[in-house]
């Protein structure tokens, strides 16, 4: 770790770190410097940069841990760094770093990456829970001194060796159950969570936890809908524990989670406690099996880098289930994987061949989502066989790649066709079938290969009238040369040349200007609003979109196209308005939605393009959207609609 930026930043070379200190010690350092490389020569190849880092990853797994160390220590470091560099560097470690981190076990540098990330993709927003966390410390303090001290009480009675303190969430986890649960920071009832670490010995460890879980439960009453028991079942990630939720003093809901002292290390610490327990322990197969799974999907080398990359995270880091085959062996699967997912899962033959499942001995279709603890029954036909609709009805990378194997496979015998009539029209114009002209009349054709040219020609998709413009010379074909474009000179002024051009900010582009020139689009899926924090995304053919740097899409984008992104800022503007989404919530008392519609349309002046109220068991949910100029016209809006009494929450939402 400490040698891993001496080959690139000093004039120490690879030999002179194996000569001093062995071979095994120069290619991790060696594997470190090759993923320097290419992550730092172009960003446009981010994707490709990830992939490679995986490569490295299944060579040697200490390659990565330092990886990810480095990350960590890059994003502790960032206060300095250009805006559009914060969010680019936040984005691809939120969108794949933390959940590699999270998938290798690694909890401790997998939670302070989401939330060192979040601090610069939602400053506002960290900063307001940080603040909440801080102002309720002390009372959250004396609620878990008086949760802990009566079991505390009843396992010293009962000799167990113990460790027992409470530990709050993180922000970022905090955030994500506020936007799941549609709940403000006080209605989070699991701020924090009571961890037991048990000193017990292996063969005890089981025994000595549900010991401990029966002492909580005497205490306190469970839930039954909330236990976890990941002691006979443990995460991919190695990670065992009992988690049950319980209700604690003045109704208040806690988590607590039991362990011993080994499974804690492993929940810290991970791949990095792998080697220490690893004799005759599951976790080295599990970490094996999920490398060698990586390594088949690597080997692939048709799959596309973006494609690839989004596969890698719903198959390799993505929350897993386990699910059960008939004779009761367990299976682990993503989350969201289907009864085919299943079946390619025992084998590529059952999974071609797959026409539905008996889920715990229902009659279900192939793409029925699966749940922990379904035992499955695939049922079979010969004569089914996978079709294009397969690769969404599948999530796991196995399952897609077989299917788009058989796929291409039947393609090439459709080809055949295309090959033969192509061959006859080359024939009539003195060309010749050289790979050069398949590739350039694909390319002419708009297509990605000359397997999808000879297959579009023999289903008639291409009729290869424009063959007859291409010209013939020995064995290549040249295409006929596209008209000059014309080129319109626009004079601008001078002081609008200043304004777009100015050096000092040659990167920012300004937009939202009544004279502007720059094509942009709003995007839809956060629909942004003058003084939203943004960032322009650079499309093909829709010229420039503007999202929100909170946008549910913004971190895949920044992660995956980096290059694509530039810095933009709103231009001040009064004369036009945007349509923007509020969700109000109150007591369903007399004149409430009067007062409301008379405070928006009446008092500020705001024109309401559409509302919609409903009223169930004295509570109203209204949804309106509204045309106002800026984020601080919405702001000062959310703020008097809560001052009116009977408003419990005003929270803005992206209309469609």
């Amino acid at each position: 770790a400490l040698l891993h930026d001496t080959v690139e930043d000093t004039d120490i070379s690879l030999e002179d770190i194996q000569r001093e200190f062995g071979i095994e010690i120069a290619k991790i350092v060696d594997g470190l410097t090759k993923i320097s490389t290419v992550m730092d020569t172009n960003t446009s190849q981010q994707a490709e940069n990830f992939k490679k880092i995986l490569l490295t990853l299944t060579d040697d797994p200490r390659v990565i841990l330092i990886k990810l160390s480095d990350r960590l220590h890059n994003m502790r470091t960032m206060d300095s760094m250009k805006r559009e560099k914060q969010l680019k560097i936040s984005s691809e470690t939120v969108y794949v770093y933390a959940p590699l981190a999270h998938r290798m076990g690694l909890h401790a540098i997998k939670t302070e990456m989401e939330d060192l990330s979040m601090k610069y993709l939602e400053p506002d927003t960290y900063k307001y829970i940080a603040q909440k966390l801080n102002d309720t410390k002390r009372e959250r303090t004396r609620f878990i001194n008086d949760f802990i001290r009566p079991l505390k009480e009843k396992l010293e009675k009962a000799d167990f060796n113990f460790d027992m303190y409470g530990r709050p969430k993180s922000i970022h986890s905090i955030w994500n159950k506020m936007k799941k649960k549609g709940v403000s920071f006080e209605e989070v009832y699991d701020l924090f969570a009571i961890r037991v670490i048990v000193d017990s010995p292996t063969e005890k460890e089981k025994e000595d936890c549900w010991k401990v879980y029966s002492m909580v439960t005497d205490e306190y009453n469970p839930s039954p809908e909330r236990l976890r028991d990941w002691l006979s079942n443990p995460k991919s990630n190695g990670y065992e524990a009992l988690h049950t939720t319980v209700m604690g003093p003045l109704g208040k809901w806690v988590e607590v989670q039991i362990r011993t002292k080994r499974m804690n290390e492993i929940a810290e610490k991970g791949l990095a406690a792998h080697w220490k327990y690893k004799e005759g322990n599951s976790v080295e197969n599990r970490f094996d099996q999920w490398f060698g799974q990586i390594r088949e999907a690597l080997s692939n080398q048709d799959t596309n880098s973006l494609d690839f990359l989004q596969d890698f995270k719903t198959s390799f880091l993505a929350e897993e289930i386990y699910v059960y085959t008939p004779k009761g062996d367990i299976k682990m699967l993503p989350i969201g994987a289907t009864a085919l997912d299943f079946a390619f899962g025992v084998h590529t033959a059952v999974g071609s061949r797959c026409i539905g499942a008996k889920v715990n001995h229902k009659l279900v279709p192939i793409g029925h989502k699966l749940r922990s603890g379904d035992q499955i029954e695939i049922i079979t036909s010969a004569k089914q066989k996978p079709s294009q609709e397969w690769l969404n009805l599948v999530v796991t990378s196995k399952s897609k790649q077989k299917i788009k194997d058989t796929l291409k496979e039947e393609k090439r015998k459709v080809a055949e066709d295309g090959k033969y009539i192509l061959q006859k029209k080359l024939d009539a114009i003195g060309g010749m079938m050289t790979q050069h002209n398949l590739e350039e009349l694909a390319t002419f054709y708009k297509l990605n290969s000359s397997l999808d040219l000879l297959y579009d020609i023999a289903i008639k998709k291409i009729d290869l009238k424009e063959l007859k413009e291409f010209t013939a010379s020995g064995d290549r074909l040249f295409p006929p040369k596209p008209p000059a474009p014309k080129v319109e000179v626009e004079e601008k002024s001078e002081g609008e040349t200043a304004r777009n051009y100015n050096k000092k900010d040659a990167e920012l582009i300004i937009f939202g200007e009544s004279s502007d020139r720059i094509m942009y689009t709003l995007a839809n899926c956060c629909k942004p609003i003058p003084g939203d924090d943004v960032f322009g995304f650079v499309t093909t053919g829709e010229g420039l979109k503007i999202h929100r740097t909170n946008c549910p899409n913004a971190a895949r984008l920044m992660a995956n196209f980096g290059h694509r992104v530039v810095k933009t800022k709103w231009a001040k503007n009064k004369e036009i308005s945007f349509l923007t989404g509020l969700k109000i919530i109150g007591l369903d008392d007399v004149g409430v939605i009067h007062k409301i519609t008379n405070l928006i349309s009446g008092e500020m002046k705001f024109n309401i393009s559409a509302m919609t109220i409903e009223a169930k068991e004295g509570i109203f949910m209204g949804n309106l959207k509204i045309f106002v100029h800026d984020k601080d016209e919405l702001d000062e809006l959310c703020d008097r609609l809560l001052a009116l009494s009977g408003i419990e929450k005003v929270e803005r939402y992206d209309t469609e």
